[in-house]
Formats: structure tokens, sequence, C-alpha cells
């Protein structure tokens, strides 16, 4: 057994992430951020960011952590071998909304330079200590983006 062994599991079908997507981004909005605004303990935020081949607005309820006047984003995927979808989505379209509860706000987002994401990570850490586990069991380094307001 290799030393790096992996406790990723393998995600529940994209047909049901997509629907239960739809669903959470549904309620988050016409709740203003009151219902379905949680995931493992922790705060979520709609991103809504253009699709990189689509050009189609797209909503994505993430995991945020709180930093200065915005947000990071971990693009952790629960630990994933390969970045999730909208890591490429924000890579091509860096201007972004966040809407926290009720709020909105524009920011531009920016992947965190390795010199940068040493100072960022603990305020991760600190946020979700599980995303810690999550880069024992990627070979990948897990970006984060810095988002604040433009």
């Amino acid at each position: 057994m290799s030393e790096h062994t992996s406790t990723y599991k393998k995600p529940p079908p994209k047909w049901f992430i997509r629907f239960f997507t739809r669903i959470n981004v549904w309620v988050y909005r016409l709740s203003g951020g009151r219902l379905m605004h949680k995931f493992a303990g922790r705060e979520i935020c709609l991103v809504k960011m253009k699709g990189a081949r689509s050009g189609k607005a797209i909503f994505i309820p993430l995991m945020y952590v709180p930093y200065k006047q915005g947000v990071l984003l971990v693009a952790s995927q629960g630990g994933a071998p390969h970045h999730p979808g909208w890591y490429f989505n924000i890579l091509a379209n860096p201007n972004i909304e966040v809407q926290v509860g009720n709020q909105r706000l524009n920011v531009i987002a920016r992947q965190a330079a390795s010199t940068e994401k040493e100072s960022i990570w603990p305020i991760c850490l600190e946020y979700y200590p599980p995303y810690a586990d999550y880069q024992k069991v990627t070979h990948r380094d897990i970006p984060v983006f810095v988002c604040l307001p433009s």
C-alpha cells in the first residue's frame, strides 16, 4: 500500500449533486440565506459566476472563510484528486458575486500564490479544520481564492 493512501470517498452521482445544488440555490435565494445556509456546521455562500465554457451565469453554494472585506474560497472538493469544476470557471472569469445571507458583494477572485497561501491557509484551517485532512489525502495543492471587493 502507498504511503499516501487516500480516504477520499467517491461523491454521489452527478445528477444527484446537480439536483440538490439547484434546490439549495433556489431555497437560499428565496429565503435570503436564512434556509439551507449551512454545510457541515459552517455557513455557506452562493457564488454567482460565469461558466468557463458556456459563458452562462452559474450559482454554486460553497463553504467560505470570512476574510477582510470579502471571503476565501477553498477548492478542496473534500480532498478529491482533481479541482472542482467551479475552480476553472473562476480562473476564466474572476469577477464574481458572493451572496452571504441577504448581502451580495461583487468581488474579484484571484488564486493565492504559494507564499500568500502560507499565511492564509492557517486562517482556513482555523475556520474549518477538516481542510487539513483534505490536503493530506490528495496529491494536488488545494487552491485558495482570495475574493475581495472590486
